[in-house]
């Protein structure tokens, strides 16, 4: 894929299937973002989202059999765009977060790219 004016931006990421965090950590750079952080269970995400400076985050619905709703709290309240990543369909979403934009696990690279993009301009 081509850089885009939005490529540098950096990205915190919350997955707990580890091989999955860094096949979606290689995608992102692949797309010219940084990986500002990384977690793999709820309370390091929620450490990680106060403490770490980041433009846009990707949540994993499920961490560990835990709803994410406590991360994308404290995302929102930092005025930050998120995506989440779910296996689920949108129905798996949190409720009070169905209006945000998802990505259908697995994903592809374009996919990953596009949702990415329109959340950052505002789109999502």
């Amino acid at each position: 894929m081509t850089a885009t004016g939005l490529s540098g931006r950096s990205v915190f990421l919350v997955e707990d299937e580890v091989m999955i965090r860094m096949m979606v950590a290689d995608m992102l750079e692949e797309l010219g973002y940084k990986v500002a952080a990384e977690a793999g269970d709820i309370n390091e995400a929620m450490r990680l989202a106060q403490a770490t400076e980041f433009d846009i985050a990707i949540l994993d619905v499920n961490v560990n059999g835990k709803v994410i709703s406590p991360v994308a709290d404290v995302i929102k309240a930092k005025g930050c765009p998120f995506i989440f990543a779910t296996g689920y369909g949108s129905s798996g979403l949190p409720e009070q977060y169905r209006d945000r934009p998802a990505l259908q696990k697995p994903f592809q690279l374009e996919a990953l790219g596009k949702t990415i993009e329109a959340a950052l301009r505002g789109g999502g």
